[in-house]
């Protein structure tokens, strides 16, 4: 909220080393066994994962911060006679990750979807099959990717970026929203831009260094800049309306040699899960422990209405929208052509997770996060939510945009009164298209929006 302080910003960890462990045959692929003093065998399980990229913490930082993995590990070596260890990798994007797999290095993966792709596609060309076996969070409108420029920007519109440079991360989620939205706005995404390929960090910094003149990049670095202040939204990518979703990738090998590693780790994400679904604030409180991230942010995508739903599930809709990323990676001469259907196996969430379904997305409400609460308010219209943040001690308030149903903050958000109601919009262009469509509505401050609501 405006003027909030926030403690400094703790670096994301080091990359932990594995440690030099005398080969066996029956080790993992991506680590290696070794024979302790008494006799006992030691076997290290190596798990990439990106922190910040909290989309991915069921299989990441909340996994590993609840020690799920190593539990369920545990109770394997006891029966097996076995000492497991697990090294987790930290990593900003999905492409080391895919990398360090195909190198045969690391064993269990995550990441977006256009990375997933990418996983499949070298893993193919390199000879290390990889396999998609289940999904972290998704947006099924693609409300995950957001495109923002700083605060005092003039780019009003994607019309506007025409000549300008974008930074973003090829190859990723992100990238493939600012193309597919710079289509739509009928800008050629090769000719009519400049654009920046670099890491979210390094782009965000350009950004408010004035290098970048706009930044298109997956949760949670939309969210943050705007919290901080230091961005604002100028597309929606739920205005895209196509899903989004970050996934589990593992070494074909291993998952053949390792079946029972693999269901530990899928029962463990999916124990994840269900921490996160039932207890969002402390799920949320602990990732932003671990990652430094304001835990407001870390809410806004992974809290009870965020912006991002949890459920291991491949689901059709997911797997569709996966096919249809193929050409776009295609057209940026990443990948060649992707077997989808042969990179998805479904067997190993199956034979892992029996546990009733989880109930299917719902739309969004507005949220009210009070200092010194621990659970939050929902409220059935924006329109009370305001009215109970005046003279509240308030943490942070949420509020879904009135077309897409992206959450977002609602005193970043853009508001607008039509008649008796407030709506509220993630976007500036967003609130202008719905007022020239409703004759007498306007757009108006936040401070005007909440006065209103009281």
């Amino acid at each position: 909220m405006p003027g909030k302080k926030m403690p400094p910003r703790r670096p994301l960890a080091p990359l932990l080393s594995l440690a030099l462990l005398v080969p066996l045959a029956t080790a993992c692929g991506g680590a290696a066994g070794a024979d302790d003093a008494a006799g006992a065998r030691t076997v290290t399980v190596t798990v990439g994962y990106q922190s910040k990229t909290i989309n991915t913490v069921t299989a990441g930082t909340l996994l590993r911060s609840l020690g799920y993995f190593e539990e369920e590990l545990a109770a394997r070596g006891k029966k097996d006679g076995v000492t497991y260890k697990v090294a987790w990798q930290d990593y900003a994007t999905g492409a080391p990750i895919t990398a360090q797999m195909t190198a045969g290095k690391i064993d269990i993966g995550s990441m977006g979807d256009f990375p997933l792709l990418i996983n499949a596609a070298r893993g193919k060309q390199l000879k290390q099959p990889t396999r998609l076996v289940a999904v972290t969070g998704y947006n099924l409108r693609g409300g995950l990717n957001t495109v923002v420029t700083a605060p005092g920007s003039s780019v009003r519109s994607l019309a506007d970026l025409r000549g300008k440079k974008v930074s973003t991360s090829v190859g990723s989620a992100a990238d493939g929203t600012l193309v597919r939205a710079l289509q739509r706005a009928g800008l050629d995404p090769d000719k009519d831009i400049r654009k920046l390929n670099q890491q979210p960090s390094v782009g965000a910094s350009a950004l408010s260094a004035g290098s970048a003149d706009a930044l298109s990049q997956f949760v949670a670095w939309p969210g943050l800049l705007a919290f901080d202040g230091r961005a604002k939204a100028l597309y929606d990518g739920a205005e895209l309306n196509l899903p989004t979703f970050h996934g589990v990738t593992v070494r074909e090998k291993f998952a053949k040699e390792r079946a029972g590693i693999l269901d530990d780790f899928l029962t463990a994400q999916r124990r994840a899960t269900d921490h996160l679904r039932t207890r969002p604030v402390a799920a949320a409180e602990s990732v932003a422990e671990e990652t430094g991230l304001p835990a407001e942010v870390v809410y806004l995508y992974n809290g009870a209405n965020g912006i991002a739903t949890f459920d291991p599930e491949l689901r059709p809709e997911l797997i569709a929208a996966l096919k249809e990323d193929v050409p776009l990676l295609k057209a940026a001469k990443l990948v060649g052509d992707v077997d989808v259907d042969a990179f998805v196996d479904p067997a190993p969430l199956k034979r892992a997770a029996q546990a009733p379904a989880y109930p299917k997305a719902t739309a969004a409400k507005p949220e009210l996060w009070l200092k010194g609460r621990n659970t939050t308010r929902t409220f059935t219209s924006p329109k009370e939510l305001l009215k109970a943040t005046r003279g509240a001690d308030v943490r942070a308030a949420y509020v879904p945009d009135a077309v897409t149903g992206t959450l977002w903050f609602a005193d970043k958000a853009v508001w607008v009164v039509d008649g008796a109601e407030l709506r509220a919009f993630v976007t500036p262009s967003g609130a202008k298209a719905y007022v020239a469509a409703h004759s007498g509505s306007r757009i108006v401050d936040y401070a005007a929006a909440v006065g209103l609501a009281s």
